[in-house]
């Protein structure tokens, strides 16, 4: 097999628009309705959507890579990064995903430069070892994306080798830069440019490990250059959500530098993340409505479970609150969570369903007038 990167035309990449031209336009509609939806909002709820989305991003785009972070250290980090608390973290690649995540955002109108990605690299990278960090690869070994049991490995990608990825790189920061809004080779089409600049970068395939991580911080760069300001939405998360269908319209489009199907796919799954987003915005607003009308009327252990229940975002509770869950959260007695439970119902906070020993609740967040 040859890959994209073998062929005489790479990396002069063609596509073409005319079939997707509504997708292109629904897209950019999309940036505006969620753009305008966030102006409305007070400057605190504003603010909170923000870090909502940027948690969003930096949980999902490692599990993506097979990571799975805490919510709690990746919203404390963040918040850290923002000045806004000074808590505790031990968790190093909690740190880094919310470093990268704030360093995207502050740094989107810079052109991109080696030094940045490096820098990014190391932030992604802490506390691993054995390997490269902050540098190109530079191994001998092929670098392979592999599956399947030791001896059984089925080959999907083969990057480019260690000793050509310095000029490719200088070749696709150069690239990057040059499409640019301003630049002397303009992409118009802003999600065209951040497709193919995902596409570009994980076909170099230049570090050792968190190509993919720091692939999609470039997309959300090549976004935001354009909106001239932070895009408002999480790639990984609509990634993550159909991780198959990335990997699969990836793989194709390495092999070929016709890739108008990848950036069909990417303009799709865009949009997703942009509807996504609308979601967790409406819901930040909810949430933050919630409190202000019920917080006071709570006990500490209700506003704990309460809590636990809103980090789990629009989606909700996985299976609902049961009296089991609320005492392994609490760490109360049953009788004490038995009257918690029923105080949350007459208040019109939970809403049961199922019955007898298997009642679960749902948190409402419709705002009924208590009963």
């Amino acid at each position: 097999m040859t890959y994209n990167w073998q062929q005489k035309n790479w990396p002069d990449f063609q596509y073409d628009l005319s079939e997707i031209e509504p997708l292109l336009f629904k897209f950019s509609e999309k940036v505006g309705r969620v753009s305008g939806l966030l102006r409305g909002l007070p400057e605190k709820t504003q603010n909170e959507a923000i870090i909502d989305l940027m948690v969003a991003e930096a949980i999902k785009t490692s599990e993506i890579e097979g990571e799975y972070l805490s919510r709690q250290d990746v919203m404390s980090s963040i918040r850290n990064n923002l000045g806004l608390s000074h808590q505790q973290v031990s968790d190093l690649r909690a740190q880094g995903a919310a470093e990268l995540m704030v360093d995207v955002r502050n740094t989107f109108e810079e052109e991109l430069r080696q030094e940045k990605l490096f820098s990014w690299h190391q932030m992604i990278m802490k506390g691993s070892k054995g390997i490269t960090v902050g540098d190109w690869r530079s191994h001998e070994e092929p670098m392979q994306v592999v599956s399947g049991a030791m001896g059984k490995e089925k080959i999907h990608y083969e990057a480019p080798p260690s000793r050509i990825v310095p000029q490719e790189m200088t070749g696709f920061i150069s690239w990057f830069n040059e499409t640019g809004p301003g630049g002397k080779s303009e992409i118009k089409k802003p999600v065209v440019r951040s497709a193919i600049a995902h596409l570009y970068f994980e076909t170099i395939h230049p570090f050792e490990d968190g190509n993919g991580r720091i692939g999609r911080a470039i997309s959300e760069k090549a976004l935001s250059q354009y909106v001239k300001r932070p895009i408002l939405l999480s790639l990984s998360r609509a990634i993550e959500a159909k991780k198959k269908d990335y990997y699969a319209a990836l793989q194709k489009a390495q092999q070929s530098n016709e890739i108008t199907p990848w950036i069909t796919y990417f303009l799709t799954m865009a949009i997703e993340a942009q509807d996504q987003a609308e979601s967790l915005i409406d819901f930040t607003l909810k949430k933050t409505q919630f409190f202000d009308r019920f917080a006071s009327t709570l006990n500490e252990r209700q506003l704990k479970v309460v809590r636990r229940m809103l980090e789990e975002g629009p989606k909700g509770f996985e299976g609902g609150m049961s009296a089991k869950k609320y005492i392994a959260v609490t760490q109360t007695s049953k009788a004490t969570a038995t009257r918690d439970l029923q105080d949350l119902v007459e208040k019109n906070i939970f809403l049961p369903f199922g019955g007898g020993r298997s009642t679960k609740y749902a948190l409402n967040l419709g705002y009924s007038e208590e009963r």
